[in-house]
């Protein structure tokens, strides 16, 4: 497969800084020739940049940096658009506000192919906030209430090519959602699979039902993973740990299912924010689940000494 890492080094959508250095970390911990490794032919174009802006001021006082995430948003849209053309686009964030601007591009992209885009958020959050409801103001809490064409970003965020239907988004590994979040989600057709939903009916189950209905539609799978999906035990580096995230096992079992598919069209790897790492302990874990998604087994993994 022909492969296109994209550095998206966006941080000022989250809360604690250091999600800039992600890409980096990401790259230093050999995803490149993890890829090649696997025989994949891989390029990387480096780290995409903004437009120069200006500050957009919003009636939520609480929103932040609003000006700034539209031009990244407006860049990574374009990208994300350019490179999905003829490659797997694989964006190496910064925080999760990037994916307003995947899923736009993507989502234009898989219009222009006549084919559906699903998508497929593994997170502890929804980020299914608006300008409008966000208290924090923290704005990657609020690309899937974006991309999905909910009201609340008119006038601010770039307009909407292609909204994705929010029946075609499906999220696992979810423990930390806000008031505002739980009501609008409660009349949305998005598919939430919390942590209990996981320890009742297992990984597999749910993941497979999802599948099934992308590859019943011909559609294109965008896979949206989050650092704080995991356990922070096993990948502290997140600003935004939520305790009884999922096991090494059950995200290593996740990606190999989704290589099985081959449904799997572009991926966002977020939140990894080196400043919080031990030791590169979470962008090691990182390079290897994506490897998982790309074609590696678990049986093909050496044995460590000691």
């Amino acid at each position: 497969m022909d492969c296109t890492l994209i550095g998206a080094p966006l941080q000022i959508g989250a809360g604690q800084l250091g999600c800039e250095m992600g890409p980096s970390a990401l790259r230093i911990a050999g995803l490149r020739s993890a890829l090649e490794d696997l025989g994949h032919r891989v390029s990387d174009v480096g780290n995409l940049s903004s437009r120069a802006f200006d500050e957009i001021e919003h009636p939520n006082s609480a929103v932040h940096h609003l000006g700034e995430t539209v031009a990244w948003i407006e860049a990574i849209s374009a990208s994300a658009y350019e490179h999905s053309q003829h490659s797997m686009p694989i964006f190496l964030g910064g925080d999760h506000a990037i994916s307003a601007g995947t899923v736009a591009g993507l989502a234009k992209r898989a219009a222009d192919k006549n084919r559906p885009l699903f998508v497929l958020w593994l997170d502890a959050h929804t980020d299914f906030h608006t300008l409008e409801t966000t208290a924090s103001g923290n704005l990657h809490g609020t690309p899937v209430a974006y991309y999905t064409g909910r009201a609340g970003f008119e006038g601010y965020f770039p307009p909407l090519s292609n909204a994705v239907p929010s029946e075609n988004v499906c999220m696992i590994g979810i423990r930390s959602v806000d008031p505002a979040e739980l009501k609008a989600l409660s009349v949305s057709a998005v598919t939430v699979h919390d942590m209990r939903a996981i320890d009742e009916h297992g990984v597999a189950v749910l993941l497979r039902e999802f599948l099934e209905k992308v590859r019943a539609a011909d559609g294109l799978l965008h896979v949206s993973f989050d650092v704080d999906f995991l356990e922070p035990e096993i990948a502290p580096a997140v600003g935004t740990t939520v305790p009884g995230g999922a096991t090494f096992r059950e995200a290593h079992l996740i990606m190999e299912m989704l290589h099985d598919s081959g449904l799997v069209s572009s991926l966002d790897v977020v939140e990894l924010n080196p400043f919080l790492d031990e030791r590169g302990k979470t962008a090691k874990l990182l390079v290897d689940l994506v490897s998982s998604l790309m074609g590696k087994r678990v049986m093909d993994r050496p044995t460590l000494a000691g």
